[in-house]
Order: structure tokens, then sequence, then C-alpha cells
């Protein structure tokens, strides 16, 4: 039995206004919701489809002035659907199913609660473009067993430096926080619930990343007969930038020749000193230090203009494929099969 919120005092400042909201109606409602700013809506439409069920006496304390006209509206229930349905009336539908897609993203009421049920692997390749104050906070408000793995997966020099901030870190005064929130909601987890939250294909690539490689043939081929183009949609999400790392080192030095320099810093800023060493070391000496300075110069950046190099740099790639330029294959694969 779901249970009926009848305590004004447990609600906050959002889920009041998401209350008043649908207390006025979907036609009503939504004129007001519409003057809203984008980011308002958004945190509006974040506790509307969380509010459940609120009383009547609750609905009618918080619409004081207007009691006498919403007396008879007893209960109301805030809900995906009634949140969609509200948004329709003056949004566009692309926009109104971007907003619902964070809102369905990981499990948790709150930003927080969301980042730790995000996988641990995803969560460190955004950090780890991000300042190491930004990252100190999310992992001091983030599940410490969940914080301890995303921790690990770090670089060595950067966990460094965020050890120190949080070893420092006083009380982080609450503009600050909410603007990290906002900062994760807009850049973060819209983009992992475009890439993880709903795309079955995304998710079954996932974790065939991480299956050995008699699991996988005895999954994909089957899947190759039965569903081809799923098969190759799978495919074409497991190979990730990190990929391009065990291309041959012909095949990198190609690519490298057809990448702006700009982008091809971008996308090594952040990457395991490994993995950036593979790119580097198909350079020339004079190339490959102006690089490294470039990168060192750079200082923080947004995760988006990094994930936007590497995925022009990986569009490069696979068009390099198809021109039959470059050979890309699957890892640990010896009949290198093509996959573009």
């Amino acid at each position: 039995m779901l249970k009926i919120r009848s305590d004004v005092k447990s609600l906050s400042g959002l889920e009041k206004t998401a209350v008043i909201l649908l207390a006025l109606g979907e036609e009503r409602g939504s004129r007001l919701m519409e003057r809203l700013e984008d980011d308002e809506i958004r945190d509006v439409s974040y506790a509307m489809a969380g509010l459940g069920t609120v009383s009547g006496k609750v609905v009618e304390r918080l619409i004081r002035d207007f009691t006498e006209r919403f007396a008879g509206t007893g209960e109301i229930a805030g809900s995906f659907d009634s949140t969609e349905r509200f948004l329709a009336k003056f949004m566009p539908g692309d926009r109104v199913q971007e907003i619902l897609a964070e809102l369905r993203g990981p499990a948790g009421r709150t930003m927080w609660e969301k980042m730790s049920n995000v996988n641990e692997q995803v969560l460190a390749n955004y950090l780890r473009n991000e300042h190491p104050q930004t990252i100190a906070v999310v992992l001091t408000k983030i599940r410490p067993e969940h914080a301890a793995k995303v921790l690990a997966l770090l670089p060595q020099n950067l966990i460094q430096m965020v050890v120190g901030r949080i070893i420092k870190m006083e009380a982080v005064p609450r503009d600050v926080l909410e603007d990290v929130e906002k900062t994760l909601r807009s850049e973060f987890m819209a983009n992992y619930v475009r890439t993880h939250g709903h795309d079955s294909h995304a998710i079954m690539a996932e974790i065939l990343n991480r299956t050995d490689r008699e699991l996988f043939d005895s999954i994909m081929e089957p899947l190759e007969r039965k569903l081809p183009e799923s098969a190759q949609r799978i495919k074409q999400l497991m190979f990730t930038f990190e990929d391009l790392a065990r291309l041959e080192p012909p095949a990198i030095q190609v690519l490298i020749r057809n990448c702006d320099g700009d982008q091809l810093a971008y996308a090594l800023k952040g990457l395991d000193n490994s993995l950036q060493e593979v790119f580097l070391s198909n350079m020339s000496e004079r190339a490959s230090n102006l690089l490294r300075e470039e990168i060192e110069l750079m200082g923080a950046v947004r995760a988006r203009d990094v994930e936007d190099a590497r995925n022009g740099i990986l569009r490069t790639a696979k068009q390099l494929a198809e021109d039959g330029s470059i050979l890309i294959t699957r890892q640990g694969d010896p009949a290198a099969q093509l996959i573009y």
C-alpha cells in the first residue's frame, strides 16, 4: 500500500510547488510552469515525478487562499505520466522526452543517491576530466563504498590531489553544492541516461565488454544469425575510444594524421598515462612534446568537450576503416574482424 504524505513539514520547497501546480490542473498549472527557467522546470519536474500521493489536507493548507475552490479536489498523485502530460502542454515533444529520460535515470530520489547507483567505471571516466576539488565534493556526497571503487579507478596522480582536498575540506557552501548538482544533472546525468538508461543495446554492450571470449562467442554467434542488426549495433557500442590504443602502430599514425591537434589534446586529457603514451609514442618527438605541453596547459576542461573530441576521433577511425585505410579489431579477436 502506498504511503500518503500527510505532513506538510515533510515536503521540500520544490515539492510544495509541485503540489500547487498539480492541484491547479494541467491547463492552469502548465501556464504557470512555462514561465519558469529551464533549470527551474527541470527541478520542479524531478519533485513532481517523485511526489507520490499527497493528502487533501496538505493540499488545502498549501493553497490556503484557494481552499474553497479546491476543497473538493481531495488527494492528488504525482507520477511520470502526470508529469509528462503536464510538460506536454507547453513544451516540444523532444524536450519533454529529454527531461523524462533524466527523471528515469539511475535509482534514487536525490542526485547523490542517483550518482551512488551509477557504474563506478562510468562515473570515474567522467570525473577524471573534472577539477580535483569537484571530484572531492562528489566523492564525499556519494556512498563511501561506491566512492572507494570510483577513487581506485582514477589516475594515480589525480588520486593524490583528490585525497588531499578531501582531507582539507571544510563544510561545502550550499550555493557551491547546488552548482555541482546542476552541473552533474545537466552534463553527466542527461548524457548517462541517453547512452545507458534506455538503450538495451548499450546495456548489452556493457555486459559483453566484461565477458570472456568463450561466453562472448556463445552469445553473439546465434544473435548474429537471428538479429544481425542488433548484433552489429552491440559490437559498435562495444568499441570505445580506449580501444583505439589497441590498434597497430601504423593504424594509430594514420589516425593521428587525420585528426585535428586541438581535438587530440582534448581527447587525451584525463586519459590514463599508459593510454596517452600509446598515442604520443606514435608521433614525432617534437609533435609529442608540443601535445604534452598543450595538455598540461589546458587545466580543467568540460567533460562534454572531452567526450565530443573522443567521439569525433572515433568517427574518423570508423571512416578510415570503411575506406580501408586502417583495420579496427575487437579486443583479443584473432580473426581481426572489421567493426564500423
